[in-house]
């Protein structure tokens, strides 16, 4: 019903910027909620932020005053905007969306419904 590509992810330097992108498909009026996630080898995956369908967004304290979620309805596309990179963002990036429904646990991988393939972001120091 909803398919999600990701794009965007490079190997940037410490305190670079990059720019993810999320492109839905399909039937997009059903998305309420999105989301970013990421995933390094070994670890669990994460939430880094969320945007529900009023546009509140949320983030996780390790990325709050670097990273910005916002989405361009016109374009049906999800953005994540990363600055001031670290090497601990080092991560598989994913794009989720939750159908017909916001969220009040927006960090949670099992309320979403539909995923992205991932982007990889690499960061050195």
């Amino acid at each position: 019903q909803v398919q999600l590509v990701e794009s965007g992810g490079a190997s940037v330097q410490a305190g670079g910027s990059l720019r993810l992108s999320c492109a839905a498909s399909g039937l997009t009026y059903i998305i309420h909620s999105l989301g970013w996630f990421r995933q390094a080898p070994g670890k669990e995956r994460e939430g880094v932020a969320g945007i529900d369908g009023r546009g509140s967004t949320h983030y996780a304290d390790s990325v709050k005053g670097r990273f910005t979620i916002s989405k361009d309805y016109a374009k049906n596309t999800l953005y994540l905007q990363m600055n001031s990179l670290k090497p601990e963002d080092t991560a598989m990036y994913y794009c989720a969306a939750i159908a017909y429904r916001d969220t009040g646990a927006w960090w949670m991988p099992g309320e979403y419904n539909y995923w992205g393939q991932g982007t990889q972001v690499t960061v050195s120091s």
